[in-house]
């Protein structure tokens, strides 16, 4: 397709999508929990529609309306056997918290996802819960899907030590857990985003975290509730940075989300002179408005502990550090590189074909600003991201025609993207 460039100021209002990552785990804890829950905000997208579909397969009716999703939960004995494969899509979220909510089961299931999740692994997940007593084969070292799960009933209480700082890891761990005997000790690599936590507690289970210990004593009932998705911080930072960056731009960002394990961006864009200002915080819902202003940017440096907390927003980040004076480095982030794509060479070919100056490193990027953007023939690779990040960086083209292959992908996570970009450049 093709893209907007040479844009005018971004000027506007926007509610944004729910939140991703609650969406996903509003569903799943609606499914598991014993009596009806409402959800409010939740994101109509591909990845949940995803989870939506595999619980219907299991037996749970789930009502959808405009206004709000109801989930008539079963509890965990009332879950059924899904009669043919799940299919995932490109959900690693999905595939990755259902694997640890089967294995508790005793049933045996194979899920499945499209092109780019076949390439994802699955070992980090079937190590821990293969530890606790379930069965998971997949294709290959790393366990690719599709995977095929043998679950049951009595699951062993485990101390764990996370490789990798993953949030999905930890929740499907925590979803088996929910269903064994004993008390299960996870200890983090590093603090990762902790809706699943958050879930457990809001709907009526206990988990203690100390530090980067997490333990939790099983198995715990459940019990329905009514949920407000918070908008997904993760699409708002496409609008941020597109608000720093188009010059005379001011953009007011709705319901945003700002849990401190996902607020990684507002830290880089603070570090980098970026105006951003937090208005109308709700604490029951940890969500905000935000408001951006176009602002001279600096470079800074990306890692660490900050980059559990910001991973999915390094792509956009990356435009960013064009943009910025200086040199910014991004390290510490080879996770990036078992996403919906290698992101780290995926962003980093797209911003050099677009005349940006970036070093591709094992573990990251070194991105010198200050560059002019020119048009390209870009290729999303069918990452919901990689798409928006060209479609945020084509705003800046002066001159000549930018293309996106892969567009579709976005609406992975945020349908109305396109929809949205126009409202703030005809306000």
């Amino acid at each position: 397709m093709k893209l907007t460039t040479d844009s005018k100021p971004l000027r506007g209002c926007l509610t944004m999508p729910g939140d991703k990552s609650i969406s996903h785990r509003a569903i799943i804890f609606g499914a598991i929990a014993e009596g009806t829950t409402e959800i409010e905000g939740l994101l109509k997208s591909h990845d949940v529609n995803a989870t939506i579909s595999s619980f219907r397969k299991m037996g749970v009716l789930i009502e959808e309306t405009d206004q709000k999703v109801i989930v008539h939960g079963q509890g965990f004995s009332g879950l059924k056997r899904p009669q043919e494969p799940l299919d995932m899509g490109n959900s690693g979220t999905s595939i990755r918290l259902l694997c640890g909510l089967i294995a508790g089961q005793d049933w045996t299931v194979t899920l499945k996802g499209d092109a780019s999740l076949s390439k994802r692994p699955m070992d980090r997940v079937a190590i821990p819960l293969e530890l606790m007593g379930a069965e998971i084969s997949g294709q290959g070292p790393v366990k690719q899907p599709p995977i095929t799960i043998k679950g049951q009933s009595h699951l062993k209480a485990i101390t764990y030590h996370l490789p990798v700082a993953s949030a999905q890891v930890k929740s499907a761990i925590l979803l088996a857990a929910l269903q064994t005997k004993g008390q299960t000790k996870l200890v983090e690599k590093a603090i990762t985003r902790n809706h699943t936590e958050e879930m457990i507690r809001v709907f009526g289970g206990q988990v203690h975290q100390l530090g980067k210990e997490i333990t939790i004593q099983g198995p715990q009932p459940l019990k329905g509730q009514k949920i407000k998705v918070a908008g997904d911080i993760s699409s708002a930072a496409f609008w941020l940075v597109a608000g720093l960056i188009i010059p005379g731009s001011d953009i007011r960002l709705e319901n945003v989300g700002i849990n401190e394990t996902r607020t990684g961006i507002l830290e880089v864009i603070k570090n980098m002179g970026g105006q951003v200002t937090i208005e109308n915080y709700d604490s029951k819902n940890q969500s905000a408005h935000l408001r951006v202003t176009y602002s001279e940017l600096r470079a800074t440096e990306i890692s660490g502990t900050l980059i559990p907390r910001l991973i999915d927003e390094l792509p956009i980040i990356a435009l960013l550090a064009t943009q910025a004076k200086g040199q910014t480095v991004i390290k510490d982030a080879a996770e990036l590189r078992l996403k919906e794509t290698d992101r780290i060479a995926v962003v980093a070919d797209i911003l050099k074909k677009m005349g940006a100056k970036v070093e591709e490193k094992a573990d990251g990027m070194i991105i010198t600003g200050g560059q002019e953007l020119v048009a390209c023939q870009a290729d999303a690779q069918m990452d919901h991201r990689i798409g928006m990040m060209a479609a945020i960086a084509a705003l800046l083209v002066k001159k000549g025609t930018m293309t996106l292959k892969g567009a579709e992908a976005i609406a992975t996570s945020y349908p109305n993207f396109f929809a949205d970009l126009e409202r703030l450049q005809d306000d």
